[in-house]
């Protein structure tokens, strides 16, 4: 790997060794073991979005590996606007040893890695949110035990995160499906990328606009919100929309499972696609997820700045 962009730029073996990684990573951390081996690298974390889990995940990541994250705000830096995104990439990557953007837009991503001398990684664009669907693969795994022939349904809108969880699941052979309200689908690019791994992966793509019929035989149900950053002047009309898709005890029951866990990458906005029964209810993993994005980037880092 020289940059992480997406999901789908990995194959099935790359993944795993993530995974991998990830586990053992993080059971060094729970007896109270770290492994400094980025000591002297330095991550710059650039950020159009703010985010609580990108910004305190990864700079910790990087200090429990032995390095430094450096995190330039949007004012500072005006990726796009007070200086080109090539320019910001050629000038940071003489810094720095890894550069982390969460953007608005993924040109801005794939424009600096194109420019930049140092590992790029996709901390959330508006095409896909790659962090999040390794972590949510790696949490997966750990509550499960497996990938390859579990049912995931994701219920919702058809963003940045649906896109990672049908990239990432079905190149690692599970079933995924995805409802959404009319009008509010995943891009016929990425269903037909989704199918192409499902073929080669023996997994399963299914879209549908009813939630139940999604959630059926779910071994995980995810969700996320409705209207997501830069989307504030439709969250009335989106919320009218989508209350159909609330991830609720009924929904939750729907799958048959009694073991079924339910996902959500936060900030949740309880009460609209996620009930606070749900959300702290038996089922809820929402946290350990959470937790795990931090284990999950340690893996990235770890394999993308070693040898920087």
């Amino acid at each position: 790997m020289r940059h992480f962009l997406s999901l789908a730029d990995l194959s099935r073996e790359e993944i795993w060794q993530l995974l991998t990684l990830a586990k053992e990573l993080k059971s060094e951390w729970s007896t109270g073991g770290n492994r400094p081996i980025l000591g002297g690298r330095t991550l710059g974390m650039l950020f159009q979005k703010p985010s609580l889990r990108t910004r305190a995940s990864f700079e910790m990541g990087m200090i429990h590996l032995g390095g430094q994250a450096m995190y330039l705000s949007p004012n500072e830096v005006q990726l796009g606007k007070r200086e080109s995104v090539a320019d910001v990439a050629r000038v940071l990557s003489g810094y720095v040893d890894g550069i982390m953007a969460r953007v608005f837009t993924h040109a801005h991503i794939t424009d600096l890695a194109a420019n930049s001398r140092v590992p790029v990684i996709n901390g959330l664009s508006d095409y896909n949110h790659p962090c999040q669907g390794l972590t949510d693969l790696f949490t997966v795994l750990e509550k499960k035990g497996r990938l390859a022939g579990l049912r995931l349904a994701f219920v919702g809108d058809g963003n940045n995160v649906a896109t990672s969880l049908l990239i990432g699941g079905t190149k690692m052979g599970m079933s995924v499906a995805v409802a959404t309200p009319p009008g509010f689908e995943v891009s016929e690019a990425v269903e037909n990328l989704a199918t192409s791994f499902a073929s080669e992966s023996g997994g399963e793509i299914h879209l549908t606009y009813e939630p139940q019929e999604a959630v059926a035989g779910a071994d995980v149900i995810y969700t996320d919100t409705w209207a997501s950053m830069g989307q504030e002047a439709e969250a009335a009309r989106r919320q009218k929309v989508f209350t159909p898709y609330q991830v609720n005890q009924k929904l939750v029951r729907a799958s048959g499972r009694d073991d079924v866990i339910v996902m959500h990458c936060l900030p949740a906005h309880r009460g609209q696609e996620i009930t606070d029964q749900v959300a702290d209810g038996p089922h809820s993993v929402l946290f350990d997820q959470a937790e795990n994005r931090m284990h999950a980037q340690k893996a990235l880092l770890a394999t993308l700045l070693r040898d920087q």
